[in-house]
């Protein structure tokens, strides 16, 4: 019989690459469009239409976890799709988004991402391990909560400041759910906050670029999903940043699901986070 073993204590980042071999392998395979937009006819917990490779491309990541439950890890895994799924011990959460991005991945757009979040909590504050594949790109962020924020085996620099012009506007500028309705409503404090705009279609990959000070701020402009943010927001934080969810009762109070509950703001500093947090969404 096997005996339980703590999760917190598996080899997450090769979990997670070997993950991305599986990923990458069924991509090669459905490389159009028209191949990549098939649709299963469901929604996943999160309330997005499933595309077959959405589904896929969960299968591999649950491969993966079944694997480790046969050598007596024990956790609850929280996956865009198909929800909560119990391995055994619902104080240790994997929160999975297969494949973030997947209008992106649909239509050959770079960027979209596998997100991969182990926590010892039910909110953002408890995850401490991110990993983050952008498959555009092809780059890999990780982090373990304490010990700093890494890609592709190079450590990130944390003393890396914002980049602002003479009036105290940020350079660059991430924003998420770019919806154009969603823009306008927001667009008088986007102008005050920036000179320049980028939305790359994937919070995961668009918090990595906060961790990395290639944006010098991010802002989703309606609620993300636990399993968006999860990874990201850790990474950010073990690189020197700061991460909020200003709806929530707390900073990082945001659940560790597959439901909208909050915009996801993230920067290189408090005053900039604040400033930031005040932009209507």
């Amino acid at each position: 019989m096997t005996s339980t073993r703590s999760a917190l204590d598996a080899d997450w980042l090769a979990v997670s690459r070997r993950a991305v071999t599986g990923l990458q392998r069924m991509l090669a395979e459905v490389p159009t469009t028209e191949e990549r937009a098939l649709e299963t006819g469901t929604r996943g917990s999160g309330g997005d239409r499933t595309l077959e490779i959405d589904q896929d491309a969960e299968q591999l990541v649950f491969d993966e976890l079944d694997g480790l439950c046969r050598e007596g890890y024990r956790f609850m895994a929280v996956s865009e799709e198909r929800g909560e799924i119990d391995y055994g011990d619902d104080g240790i959460r994997v929160i999975i988004d297969p494949i973030d991005g997947s209008l992106n991945a649909k239509r050959g757009v770079p960027s979209y991402a596998l997100s991969i979040a182990v926590a010892d909590g039910e909110t953002m504050a408890d995850v401490a391990f991110a990993f983050v594949h952008d498959f555009g790109p092809s780059e890999q962020w990780w982090a373990w909560r304490g010990e700093g924020a890494w890609l592709d085996g190079a450590k990130l620099d944390p003393t890396l400041p914002e980049r602002r012009g003479r009036d105290g506007r940020l350079e660059v500028l991430g924003i998420e759910s770019a919806d154009p309705r969603w823009i306008q409503a927001s667009i008088d404090g986007l102008v005050e906050s920036a000179y320049r705009l980028r939305a790359l279609g994937t919070i995961a990959a668009s918090l990595c670029q906060v961790a990395a000070a290639r944006f010098d701020g991010m802002v989703s402009l309606r609620r993300s999903r636990g399993v968006d943010a999860a990874a990201g927001q850790l990474i950010v934080r073990e690189a020197g940043g700061m991460v909020s969810f200003p709806w929530c009762d707390g900073p990082l109070s945001a659940p560790l699901t597959a439901d909208p509950a909050s915009p996801v703001i993230a920067a290189r500093s408090s005053d900039t986070l604040s400033r930031l947090e005040r932009i209507p969404t």
